[in-house]
């Protein structure tokens, strides 16, 4: 089984007065993870949002029921948590007046869990966002030669943990996490008039990694008008399937402002999504996939550290461009990715370095990745 990096964090809040919250979408190892650190524990008490009766049985909950249904259980497991109504309060509850008993709720939707317990458990709970399985934790799985030598094969498949442990029935396991999931889940949430919309929004953010996208040109593919792309793919990201990146800009006349790219936490869903799985050696979006892959890596680094950084790409109206720029403490980087390992073609844009001189310019391949995601 592959280590994870949040196990070390969560288990040093163990047995504390804070409520633990996990967030990330289905399938990406949250009920695994607790089942690691708490299966040797027999003090812990397990339930899922999704079941009708724990919904029921937290609508009338008091302090000396729960008190009684925990019984001497002394941390309380809830799965799915935000299909309980009132969630927050309930957790405030538990978590003020229940005694000696610390709760861990997980969620696949952030928007649902997160606007429900942030403002009942304020000063009360440490979030953790939980993603599918990293570069790092498979480097610290197995090595890093046997990582670089598989990216080509992640760059398709994805880093769902099903995934990487089904070698050989990785579309059969796409499939179903697709459909499982991303349209099950995200489908069924309220406000969502038009599902077929939905999904063909997904696959045309799909076609645009890499790219910037215009809420007004997607919404014409689709049938949709601008604000009602801008909503679904705000519902999209707080559902943890794309994340978007803005544009940098220190009010230079020419660089762009207010423009957004959108790309996917897993490159297995995004493949899946539209289709194909074919190999890297026969596509032509093979680079917009590996740019992908690096910014979802290091996004899903520096979660994970906690970090400070801020993160844009760069462009001008004039079409030069630098894929992910990053600040960190005030310090500014740059960085172009490329799948060639040839860097001796890549240059920074003569605009940028003018207006920015002392701004590192690094170019990421498969040669020199670990050194920015590990």
């Amino acid at each position: 089984m592959v280590k994870r990096i949040l196990e070390s964090h969560i288990n040093a809040l163990l047995e504390t007065d804070k409520a633990i919250i996990i967030m990330g979408a289905r399938q990406v190892g949250k009920s695994t993870l607790l089942t690691t650190l708490l299966s040797s524990r027999d003090d812990v008490v397990w339930m899922n949002g999704d079941d009708i009766d724990i919904q029921q049985l937290f609508s009338q909950m008091t302090s000396t029921r729960i008190r009684a249904l925990i019984g001497n259980g002394k941390i309380l497991v809830i799965d799915e948590a935000q299909r309980i109504p009132d969630i927050g309060l309930r957790l405030k509850l538990i978590t003020d007046q229940v005694s000696g008993v610390q709760v861990i709720a997980t969620g696949s939707s952030s928007f649902e869990l997160a606007n429900k317990v942030n403002e009942p458990l304020t000063g009360r709970k440490r979030e953790f966002r939980m993603f599918p399985l990293t570069f790092g934790e498979m480097v610290a799985h197995s090595n890093l030669l046997e990582e670089l030598r598989l990216l080509p094969h992640r760059l398709i498949y994805g880093y769902y943990p099903e995934v990487v442990s089904s070698q050989g029935n990785e579309r059969v396991v796409l499939k179903e996490l697709t459909d499982s999931y991303l349209y099950r889940d995200i489908l069924s949430l309220d406000g969502i008039g038009k599902p077929d919309k939905l999904t063909r929004l997904l696959q045309a953010l799909a076609f645009q990694i890499g790219n910037q996208v215009s809420y007004n040109e997607v919404g014409g593919l689709v049938g949709l008008d601008s604000k009602t792309v801008e909503r679904y793919v705000d519902i999209l990201e707080k559902s943890y399937v794309i994340f978007r990146l803005g544009s940098f800009s220190r009010n230079l006349r020419n660089e762009l402002k207010r423009s957004r790219k959108i790309y996917f936490w897993d490159l297995g869903i995004r493949n899946a999504v539209i289709g194909n799985l074919t190999q890297v050696e026969s596509r032509t979006d093979t680079g917009a996939l590996w740019e992908n892959f690096c910014i979802a890596e290091r996004m899903k680094r520096q979660s994970y550290q906690s970090s400070f950084a801020h993160s844009w790409f760069w462009r001008t109206q004039q079409q030069k461009e630098i894929d992910y720029l990053e600040e960190e403490d005030g310090r500014l980087s740059a960085y172009e990715f490329k799948w060639s390992n040839s860097k001796s073609h890549v240059r920074c844009p003569a605009s940028f370095s003018t207006a920015y001189p002392d701004v590192p310019f690094h170019v990421i391949t498969p040669q020199n990745i670990d050194e920015f995601i590990l």
